[in-house]
């Protein structure tokens, strides 16, 4: 090969190679949309407006968020689920949609093969509270008095096949108890229900019954996550009180409609890291409970396998389903 053809050999590398990197720094070159799967307004709405903040500083480019609220999150899995692969459209899944609901019910998505996982981001445990009057002061007494009137202790949930529900029904195997699910339509009624000394005990989200708690109207036993949190670090897991490898939170993450360039997954992930780094984001999280965890694609793949198999197992053993 001559100079002449060498240098402009070169020179057509060099250029593809920029274009690349240009290319991959340009993305995402236009605004994105963040599909959350529950109303305006909720937590999960909250959240993504708090990372999709971080995230259109750090882009350039606006995060719109979508919320698609229908059919306990089906409605947004499956409208998120046909949005054009481009890396613009992302998910917010949760427990609730990316596995309760297709474990419990017929939905026209398929986690695995409709989605990319980007990264967990966030969980939240649940707190077990019982009436002021109840008897107990702590997880030990909770079972023992199960263990002596079997059948007769109640906990509410806040619908069938809830985080509260499950969690619930967790408990009862895993302490080896009779106690009676009480389902309510939504989990101020459930939590009213607690406070009145109706029902004995309930597995709550923290923000709902933190008020009731600090105004002694509620007594929180124990947090259901395998770690103390953050919000309340004197109050101890179930783990600690005797019911080993418990381990139930809330969770969140990003998923991509399946199809997506790696390299959008890649930057995606990536800034993920840096968003949930973030002080201020961590502090807003923090507000309603929600604690910041970061983990990679592979990782966010492997928990939902994980996750899929606990409480698929329990779903068949309990016998539950999505219309109880």
């Amino acid at each position: 090969m001559s100079i002449k053809h060498s240098l402009i050999a070169s020179c057509l590398a060099a250029g593809a190679l920029a274009a690349g990197v240009v290319q991959a720094q340009a993305y995402p070159s236009k605004p994105v949309r963040f599909v959350v799967t529950y109303p305006a307004g909720g937590s999960s709405d909250v959240m993504a407006r708090i990372i999709g903040k971080k995230l259109t500083e750090l882009w350039g480019q606006n995060v719109l968020v979508d919320s698609r609220p229908g059919a306990a999150g089906a409605v947004g899995m499956e409208y998120a689920a046909k949005q054009a692969p481009d890396g613009h459209t992302f998910l917010l899944g949760n427990f609730g949609p990316v596995l309760a609901n297709p474990l419990l019910n017929k939905v026209k998505y398929d986690v695995d093969k409709d989605f990319v996982p980007v990264g967990q981001i966030t969980r939240a445990a649940n707190i077990l509270v019982t009436p002021v009057t109840l008897p107990v002061k702590n997880v030990k007494d909770v079972i023992a008095l199960a263990k002596k009137q079997p059948g007769v202790l109640t906990y509410a949930t806040s619908g069938p096949g809830s985080m509260s529900h499950l969690v619930g029904e967790l408990f009862k195997r895993v302490a080896q108890v009779d106690i009676v699910t009480v389902p309510f339509q939504g989990g101020v009624y459930s939590i009213a229900a607690v406070q009145g000394g109706h029902i004995m005990l309930m597995f709550s989200d923290a923000p709902p019954v933190m008020g009731n708690i600090k105004a002694g109207k509620l007594k929180a036993l124990a947090v259901t996550s395998g770690q103390r949190t953050p919000f309340n670090p004197d109050l101890p897991t179930l783990a600690e009180q005797g019911l080993k490898g418990f381990d139930a939170s809330n969770w969140w993450g990003i998923m991509f409609p399946a199809g997506v360039q790696q390299s959008a997954v890649n930057k995606v992930s990536a800034d993920l890291k840096t968003a949930l780094n973030d002080a201020e984001v961590k502090k807003n999280l923090g507000t309603m409970a929600i604690e910041a965890v970061y983990s990679t694609p592979q990782e966010f793949a492997a928990f939902i396998k994980a996750e899929r198999k606990l409480w698929g197992d329990l779903i068949r053993e309990a016998k539950i389903s999505g219309n109880q």
